[in-house]
């Protein structure tokens, strides 16, 4: 394989490139061949724990620094992102099987984040309250958090880091990452290009580890952490919250979903096709905002499912590298084995195939679709994160709302409608912390992104991103007119 001149092989801690303290190392996989890319430090506490100390050791001088010298140092790593867009996008590709076409948007998208707090950094007002007595004069003003730690998963590689930690550094607060194992290189690209742009030792560092468990762990009970943002499954995300009891962390837990797609009978069906495609099949169906049910009105039914099974049937499955191609493998033998039981599972219970629902090869498997799916399905419960489509029935605005909230879950949903007044009143009805209206894409660096219920809390992105870094404080100021 042609070396990357962003491709690292060591960690970094305290603006030094380093291994890890035990000399063990792990590797990355590509998950298109199977290919071993690279041997990267295999971390412990102690590593994280030194991570943590040279964070905490930085934080006084970089909280110093005005917000137009922090935004300066985020707007030249924005721009030297771009500048690497190409080679960032084959990183992405080759450590997570996203396809080419989509990880170059995932640059894009992702560098808009630091483009954004960067802009935002100068923009953390606070507040003049006018006093309730004559002599005293009410001042709130935002100060940085702290360290903040973000734990972040390999669908978006690039992206989640910087929807975390661009508002982090915006806001005063040096970070210590954690990339997952499966794609731990797009992390340490972006470590380069911050190094490259002129973040002060410790204020920027990047931990790589197997051992998710133990590097969660002292994350979130080390008392010098004290913000920790992490985008994963629900039940991880309760173990965190357990584990960041002792400390009362401030935390930003984005979790799993279960999103339902809408089409009512008044829908612009090729619209609403052309929205569950891309909406569905998005890096083989494996982000967090995925559909992952298909409910559409009787009356338009039959006409959805024919529409999207052949649009789906024109995907195009292949080499990750090729622009053209559409859809990748799936992530690990794990994801596979679940997208195999969930297809089973639906087919045992009565839903038809309309195309896919076969293994092709390696990590690679059919884009599928399955009609007559009921909700006793393990499918209509759990997120499947792979390339299945179950289409649900529903007569009813009622009773697709009912089956639309009737999870756990709350991040995304989405339906298609040409009636204002229904797109009002399901949109309030439906519980989720976004909802996308005739549009199947909804996430952007502008809007507030995060769920509700079991999905999670607190927003990334947005002018509301830059808040959960930071504390409010409020100072009272007495004897103004003595």
């Amino acid at each position: 394989m042609e070396q990357q001149n962003l491709i690292k092989t060591e960690a970094y801690v305290n603006g030094q490139w380093v291994k890890a303290a035990s000399g063990k190392m792990l590797e990355v996989t590509n998950p298109a061949t199977g290919e071993v890319i690279a041997s990267l430090p295999d971390m412990n506490r102690e590593d994280v724990r030194k991570a943590i100390d040279a964070a905490d050791a930085a934080w006084p001088a970089y909280r110093d620094m005005t917000a137009k010298e922090r935004a300066a140092i985020l707007r030249k790593w924005f721009d030297l992102i771009m500048e690497n867009k190409e080679e960032l996008a084959r990183i992405v590709t080759i450590e997570s099987g996203k396809v080419m076409a989509e990880s170059l948007g995932e640059v894009n998208y992702g560098a808009s984040f630091v483009e954004w707090f960067a802009e935002e950094a100068k923009r953390a007002y606070g507040d003049v309250i006018p006093p309730h007595t004559k002599d005293r004069r009410l001042v709130v003003i935002k100060q940085s958090v702290g360290v903040a730690a973000a734990i972040t998963p390999w669908n978006f590689p690039l992206a989640m880091i910087t929807r975390k930690v661009g508002p982090a550094l915006a806001a005063g607060c040096p970070v210590v990452i954690k990339p997952p194992v499966e794609t731990p290189l797009t992390a340490l690209a972006l470590n380069e290009l911050a190094e490259r742009a002129g973040f002060p030792p410790g204020v920027y560092n990047t931990i790589t580890t197997s051992d998710s468990s133990e590097i969660g762990k002292e994350l979130c009970e080390n008392p010098k952490v004290r913000k920790l943002s992490f985008t994963g499954s629900t039940p991880v995300g309760k173990i965190l919250m357990s584990q960041s009891a002792s400390t009362l962390k401030k935390l930003s837990l984005e979790l799993g979903g279960n999103a339902p797609f809408i089409v009512f009978d008044d829908a612009d069906i090729d619209e609403a096709v052309k929205g569950a495609v891309v909406s569905k099949y998005r890096h083989n169906g494996q982000t967090c905002v995925c559909v992952n049910r298909i409910l559409v009105q009787d009356s338009v039914y039959d006409q959805f499912v024919e529409k999207f099974t052949k649009a789906v049937q024109e995907l195009k499955t292949g080499d990750v590298l090729d622009t053209d191609v559409q859809v990748g493998p799936l992530i690990n033998e794990k994801g596979l084995k679940k997208v195999k039981e969930h297809i089973r599972d639906a087919v045992d219970k009565g839903a038809k195939v309309m195309t896919g629902g076969e293994s092709i090869e390696g990590l690679f498997f059919q884009p599928t679709v399955l009609a007559e799916a009921t909700p006793d399905m393990i499918i209509a419960r759990e997120e499947v994160f792979g390339p299945v489509a179950p289409v649900f029935r529903f007569s009813t605005d009622e009773e697709a709302i009912q089956m639309a909230n009737d999870t756990e879950y709350g991040l995304a949903s989405y339906f298609y409608s040409k009636d204002v007044n229904r797109c009002w009143r399901v949109a309030e009805a439906l519980e989720y912390g976004m909802v996308g209206i005739n549009e199947g894409l909804i996430s952007t660096e502008v809007a507030p992104f995060g769920g509700i219920k079991e999905s999670g809390f607190g927003r990334e992105g947005s002018k509301y991103g830059l808040d959960y870094f930071m504390e409010i404080k409020y100072m009272c100021f007495g004897g103004v007119n003595k």
